[in-house]
């Protein structure tokens, strides 16, 4: 392949990339959006959740920690529209209601065991 035929190319690459390039605001979302996933405590939760719904008394046993901190991870994943909740009596149960997001743990768990 000669010089023009590998900048030709180049360039259509880039005008691809510039296509498929999401706006401003949307790399800002998703930005925002692996910063609140990326979060250790918020982390397991999520990864707790992703059994099925739980209340706030058995995140906090799967994760660890305590009942107040939990909640207030909850809070942040609730307020990013991450996680919501249902109340049934006087608990509420937690569910993700964004499972985008738990393919993209599990991606990142299945990367974990590559050996690249």
């Amino acid at each position: 392949m000669n010089t023009c035929d590998k900048e030709y190319e180049h360039g259509e690459r880039v005008k691809a990339a510039k296509a498929n390039m999401p706006t401003e605001d949307k790399i800002s979302e998703m930005g925002a959006r692996f910063k609140v996933i990326s979060e250790p405590s918020r982390l397991k939760i999520l990864l707790a959740l992703s059994g099925g719904e739980l209340c706030v008394e058995h995140i906090t046993d799967a994760v660890g920690g305590n009942q107040s901190a939990v909640s207030h991870q909850l809070k942040i994943l609730k307020d990013n529209k991450i996680v919501k909740g249902r109340r049934e009596g006087k608990n509420v149960l937690y569910s993700v209601s964004d499972w985008h997001v738990l393919t993209m743990i599990g991606v990142a768990k299945e990367h974990l065991d590559c050996n690249e």
